[in-house]
């Protein structure tokens, strides 16, 4: 069955249950640069992953927050762009708990490393399983 792009807890959901994918941000020079992340996702469509502050998105997505993800699972894929953040205060400990909770262990909240929220704005889903495969794209106000 095919995820719904403009359902936001159909693609929180599968996100989750793949637990990761290519991150890819913008670097100083302009050109991109992709990372493989653990991710998760609130109920909502944010995303959640985290990485060490002195990663190389870290240091573009304070710079430059637009970002693209692409996650894989089985026969579907999703594509998302959005704009990320470094989280601080409460929202650090939330995010990094709804972090922790998929990936026990994580040291998300630990010194050192930092969790990233992305508010996505745009998502297609691509559902090879369907003959012919089935494209679906959404606009998340």
């Amino acid at each position: 069955m095919t995820i719904d792009a403009s359902d936001r807890a159909a693609v929180a959901h599968f996100i989750r249950v793949c637990g990761s994918g290519v991150v890819a941000s913008i670097g100083a020079d302009g050109g991109p640069q992709a990372s493989y992340v653990g991710l998760t996702a609130t109920d909502d469509g944010v995303l959640v992953f985290d990485a060490t502050s002195d990663s190389r998105k870290v240091v573009n997505i304070r710079e430059r927050a637009q970002v693209a993800i692409a996650v894989t699972g089985a026969d579907t894929s999703v594509q998302l762009e959005g704009r990320a953040r470094v989280t601080h205060d409460e929202e650090r400990w939330r995010l990094g708990e709804v972090y922790s909770e998929r990936f026990p262990g994580s040291r998300a909240l630990d010194a050192g490393f930092e969790v990233v929220a992305v508010e996505v704005r745009w998502v297609r889903v691509y559902d090879a399983g369907e003959h012919p495969p089935k494209v679906i794209e959404a606009t998340w106000a």
